[in-house]
């Protein structure tokens, strides 16, 4: 069932948003080539601590999977696409991309957002075209949310901006609701077909996340059971943000730039 907040949830999600925020302004910080990514992972944690948060991702468990996720983040490296494991032999190298996801929870509330970063200073210009594809692919979409605007409206936008530039969206995963709980109703993909699904209204929270692919669509999982890779080994790249429909548009309530 589709939830729209009210003003006091609406301000507990702004505080989650805000902490989510600043863990990928840390990453940005951080990010370097040698780098492990269970460093990563505990600078996240702590600082989610400190602001007296927790984190959304650690311990979360879905149908399917065979343990609950071990990170306080998600961070995807190069044919990742999501939900990679942090761990201190993974480390980071120069020209990788790494896609980090952050969720968390501020008095019963969620946030979630999520950025691709180039490590280091020589990435290729394939992987720096996907990143910047991806992230104006989010702002595409997020440009289309306002009160009578429909979820197809964003997800044509997102396809249309993608195909365009010759890169893959992946389609298996999606945005989604949130809010009490890190995925609640409505699902919201990234593609679709112009003035279909529901219709946007104010107080509706959700997180659009355009997941792009550099090569050829289909994606399969790791062996752990979480990860999500690209069937044909081609990069993937992740931008997300938490966002509100206002009475005549949107406020981003994860504001990492």
């Amino acid at each position: 069932m589709v939830t729209l907040k009210k003003p006091d949830e609406i301000e507990k999600m702004k505080r989650a948003g805000a902490v989510v925020a600043d863990v990928l302004k840390l990453m940005r910080d951080i990010i370097r080539p040698g780098i492990d990514t269970m460093s990563l992972d505990d600078a996240a944690s702590d600082l989610i601590s400190r602001e007296s948060a927790t984190a959304s991702f650690k311990g979360y468990k879905t149908q399917g999977t065979r343990s609950p996720f071990p990170g306080s983040i998600c961070v995807s490296i190069n044919d990742e696409v999501v939900h990679g494991i942090p761990d201190k032999y993974r480390i980071l190298a120069e020209g990788d991309i790494v896609s980090v996801d952050v969720g968390a929870i501020y008095s019963g509330y969620h946030g979630d957002a999520a950025c691709t970063f180039a490590v280091g200073d020589s990435v290729s210009p394939m992987r720096a075209k996907l990143i910047e594809t991806t992230r104006e692919a989010l702002y595409i979409g997020i440009s289309h949310v306002k009160p009578g605007r429909t979820l197809g409206d964003i997800g044509h936008a997102i396809e249309e901006w993608i195909l365009s530039r010759g890169c893959g969206v992946v389609r298996e995963y999606a945005g989604h609701g949130i809010g009490k709980k890190m995925h609640e109703a409505p699902q919201v993909p990234n593609y679709g077909k112009a003035g279909s699904g529901i219709t946007l209204r104010q107080g509706l929270t959700f997180c659009i996340e355009p997941m792009v692919v550099s090569g050829d669509e289909p994606v399969k999982s790791a062996s752990n059971g979480w990860t999500v890779l690209t069937k044909d080994g081609s990069d993937a790249a992740h931008f997300e943000h938490t966002l509100l429909v206002t009475e005549d548009g949107v406020m981003i309530l994860t504001p990492w730039e």
